[in-house]
């Protein structure tokens, strides 16, 4: 675990934003432990009244106010336990709001290499054990303390003595809770890494769940996941071991402080039987009893407390971990304002990126331009570097500063949501949300009327399969898209780009799911609407010959370009790789 100032800096800056309503909680909380010692005293006096000549009108008074102050206390009880929980609650909920806004703003790579499971863990099991340290734990720390500051100065009035006598186990309670502190964070963060890793692999098959099938891989699966659930269950029995040796240790240490009470709080009452003015009074037993008994609980329940401000601890490390981990793609510190008229002129100049783990570069030297309302084909082998083309265009990855234009201005120089206004970027990956068709394909543009859905619909081709869908736009869309084809779901996505009316629309093979003649059609429905520039990336070139111009990639670097007819007769990458699809159909036709 992190030093106990930089736990203290932690704890700071979670609760500064509710000072005024942890001052309430704690005034609130002093309020409650100053009342409970004003009546050690009234209960000492009004048992002590019990003597020969007492009247019932006395002792009806005594009782009277001590029941108007114990209401009281009981209300003022309650109030604290709000406020206190209330703190724990709004940090939770701001923290698990500002973890959230927090991934949002992370690059992509950096999430695709983080497991989902234990992300999923941070924001949900480990901000909830934040949330009971700052509730429960502070409560319980506050009130313990408080309970010592009001009911020891009480007691030591009345016998010195036998409060310190009371008192002499609890030193061996710090020295367990010490003894044990170290090994039970140890044993709770390997059991909530545990956790996380489940949780990963629970959503990895419920994600993956037709390969699962279709390989015949449920025993594996099944095999993997009671590997793991037998190491959570272990963590989880060797953390319950060191707990069922502390919290009963404790609970006795506190029961011998009463004990050790009982027997020499016995002696001294014999004593002031028999005259002697050191002896103990009644009134004066019953209060000293009571006090320690109300210093037992705090005391029994700080074992639990500490267990649970190591688990929030832990917790606050691992959501904290995350939180300082800054974005690699922001928005520049002064950025410039877009072009009032874009125009969706694209220039790539001397383009080279190295992924971060390759000792080669993915794009080396690549040089291109788009003119406005162009159609522009980017066509390769597998790994030449055309889908690294369209990440860096998005900034889902970044590129090297004066590199890649937009309508004459640079890239890396605008704010990230007004580039991604002016790009509209569809992957091949097509991602869909629980949602109806309808706001899926209005997503960047949720105010879009739904004539103007069915407009862009019909421009992606999709218009025939929606209206032979259960509920037509309104038909909900199962998680990640389940429901609908390949081909479905990239002309959803497309559908969804083309709402947003960017001036550049880049298609990363995003209609690798449909057949030719089709990918040929929505080309056309492109070029007849010309209100975007339009880079084509695709491995089919029969879609391809259809743009004006054809890029062609290859190990990095962009390496003929002309227009389909022209490649079509020179020796070169794009020849081979026509009459190799050529050849392929053939075989597939044959």
């Amino acid at each position: 675990m992190a030093p106990v100032s930089v736990q203290f800096r932690r704890l700071r800056r979670q609760l500064a934003p509710h000072g005024k309503r942890l001052a309430a909680g704690a005034v609130a909380l002093m309020a409650v432990n100053i009342i409970g010692a004003v009546l050690l005293r009234l209960v000492q006096d009004t048992i002590d009244r019990l003597a020969p000549g007492f009247t019932m009108g006395s002792l009806a008074g005594g009782a009277a106010v001590l029941l108007g102050l114990a209401t009281i206390m009981a209300a003022v009880r309650v109030a604290s336990r709000l406020l206190v929980f209330g703190v724990g609650i709004s940090v939770e909920m701001d923290l698990r709001q500002q973890l959230f806004d927090h991934l949002l703003g992370q690059e992509p790579d950096w999430l695709s290499r983080m497991r989902t499971g234990e992300l999923i863990t941070r924001a949900t099991y480990d901000v909830n054990n934040i949330r009971r340290m700052l509730g429960f734990a502070v409560l319980s720390m506050v009130n313990m303390v408080m309970a010592y500051v009001t009911r020891l100065p009480v007691m030591v009035s009345i016998d010195p003595g036998l409060s310190m006598a009371a008192l002499a186990p609890y030193p061996a309670m710090l020295l367990l809770v010490h003894l044990f502190g170290k090994p039970m964070a140890r044993l709770q963060r390997r059991q909530q890494e545990h956790l996380s890793e489940l949780s990963d692999l629970i959503q990895e098959d419920l994600s993956g769940i037709s390969a699962i099938k279709i390989y015949g891989q449920q025993a594996n699966e099944h095999e993997a996941f009671s590997v793991l659930n037998r190491n959570y269950r272990n963590a989880a029995l060797a953390l319950a071991k060191v707990r069922s040796l502390l919290f009963p240790a404790l609970e006795k240490i506190s029961n011998l402080s009463l004990l050790l009470l009982l027997v020499l709080g016995a002696g001294r009452l014999e004593a002031a039987t028999l005259g002697d003015p050191q002896g103990l009074t009644i009134g004066g037993f019953v209060a000293l009893f009571l006090g320690a008994l109300e210093l037992v609980f705090p005391t029994a329940l700080f074992g639990f407390t500490i267990n649970t401000f190591q688990v929030g601890q832990v917790s606050l490390e691992r959501v904290e971990e995350v939180l300082m981990r800054q974005p690699r793609i922001t928005d520049p510190a002064t950025a410039e304002p877009l072009t009032p008229q874009p125009a969706g002129q694209l220039r790539v100049r001397n383009l080279h990126y190295r992924y971060p783990d390759s000792k080669r570069e993915a794009l080396a030297g690549v040089s291109f331009t788009l003119e406005p309302g162009e159609m522009v084909a980017l066509v390769g082998a597998v790994g030449c570097g055309k889908s690294t083309i369209a990440r860096l265009l998005g900034r889902m990855i970044d590129p090297p500063e004066k590199s890649v234009f937009l309508d004459g201005q640079d890239i890396r120089q605008l704010r990230l949501d007004d580039l991604r206004g002016r790009i509209a970027l569809v992957p091949q990956e097509a991602y869909l949300f629980t949602a109806t068709v309808e706001d899926n394909l209005r997503y960047g543009q949720p105010d879009t009327e739904r004539q103007q859905v069915v407009h862009y619909a019909d421009a992606a081709q999709l218009s025939q399969d929606i209206e032979a869908f259960p509920a037509g736009l309104d038909t909900m869309v199962g998680e990640r898209g389940i429901t609908l084809s390949g081909g479905q779901r990239q002309r959803s996505a497309l559908a969804r780009a083309l709402l947003q009316q960017a001036p550049l629309l880049v298609l990363d093979d995003a209609l690798a799911s449909v057949d030719n003649a089709t990918a040929s059609g929505i080309l056309e429905n492109l070029r007849q609407h010309r209100r975007s520039t339009v880079l084509f990336i695709s491995h089919q070139l029969a879609a391809a010959a259809s743009c004006d111009r054809v890029l062609v990639m290859e190990a990095g670097r962009i390496v003929q370009s002309g227009r389909h007819q022209t490649l079509l007769h020179q020796s070169g990458p794009y020849q081979q790789l026509w009459r190799r699809q050529a050849l392929e159909t053939s075989w597939s036709l044959g």
